[in-house]
């Protein structure tokens, strides 16, 4: 008899017995649970629940993923009543999402997350690169991955967008990334992918927008810098937080210097996002996230 790893991602509101309700039915299911963190959130009122499990497939009670499924969506019928929701994912392990990944001209991003796909340090599968300018083509190609070239101008967005939801169906694509990509994406986008995209920001608070932020850094004097990775939403660079990492830098550090710290601050965050994501860590709280790392 085979088994088979899940990640069960739950949030609802919160009351008592929510991980007894789980465990016990994961035990009547043969189930064996190998991690397992929860966060109750005083101010919101809800509950988040992450637990890994193995489950026994084949015959003699053994539950396969339909009964589970079942079971579960029993469940969240249970726990949640009128206004109160309940939101659950169910996933096998060994089934990696992929992701499409947006860059610009700045490739540190982009390198960075080719070759800890390469190295087996992600967790996820990327199955192409799309960027609006040629210029990191020969990256993708470097590693075997496809690049589309999808130029865009403000009377081309909406055909380059409808482009490139064509290529998340049919790449079968899971998330999203942009790795510097230096466009703002479409209300209805974001819409429609929420959830589906993750973004990197230069700075820990998004002090300097615009260009050139790091010249604005050091004209400012600033102590500190970092870089933000988030759910992409509407509002530019305000969407929900998932990782974030900073660096102290002085009075002697030039532009140039704070730049490449900057890129390094960038490529690490972006990483651990897109891998706490694709091992479904993070969990939407309204406007913030909980991470299980």
């Amino acid at each position: 008899m085979s088994e088979r790893e899940y990640v069960l991602t739950l949030s609802c509101p919160d009351s008592r017995g929510i991980v007894a309700a789980v465990a016990n039915l994961l035990s009547d299911h043969g189930c064996n649970i190998t991690e397992s963190q929860q966060y109750g959130d005083h101010y919101t009122g809800r509950f988040f629940l992450r637990m890994q499990f193995v489950a026994e497939q084949g015959a003699g009670g053994a539950a396969g993923e339909e009964d589970l499924r079942g079971a579960f969506a029993a469940l969240a019928a249970g726990v949640g009543s009128g206004d109160s929701y309940v939101e659950w994912t169910l996933n096998p392990r060994d089934v990696r999402p992929r992701m499409l990944v947006m860059v610009s001209k700045f490739g540190h991003c982009l390198n960075d997350l080719l070759y800890r796909q390469r190295s087996g340090l992600l967790d996820i599968d990327i199955a192409a690169v799309v960027s609006n300018h040629p210029d990191l083509e020969f990256l993708a190609d470097s590693y075997g991955v496809d690049f589309h070239h999808l130029p865009v101008t403000p009377e081309t967005k909406t055909e380059q967008e409808a482009r490139l939801l064509e290529l998340v169906d049919s790449y079968d694509v899971d998330l999203i990334v942009l790795a510097r990509y230096m466009q703002v994406l479409s209300e209805q986008l974001c819409a429609k992918m929420s959830g589906r995209i993750i973004n990197i920001h230069h700075s820990f608070l998004p002090s300097f927008k615009g260009a050139r932020p790091y010249h604005q850094a050091h004209a400012r004097g600033v102590k500190l810098i970092g870089a933000t990775a988030h759910y992409v939403t509407a509002d530019l660079d305000e969407g929900p937080i998932i990782e974030q990492e900073v660096s102290r830098v002085d009075h002697t550090h030039s532009p140039e210097q704070l730049t490449a710290i900057g890129r390094d601050l960038e490529s690490v965050a972006l990483a651990r996002a897109v891998n706490w994501h694709a091992q479904r860590r993070v969990l939407l709280n309204g406007g913030k996230t909980v991470v299980f790392d």
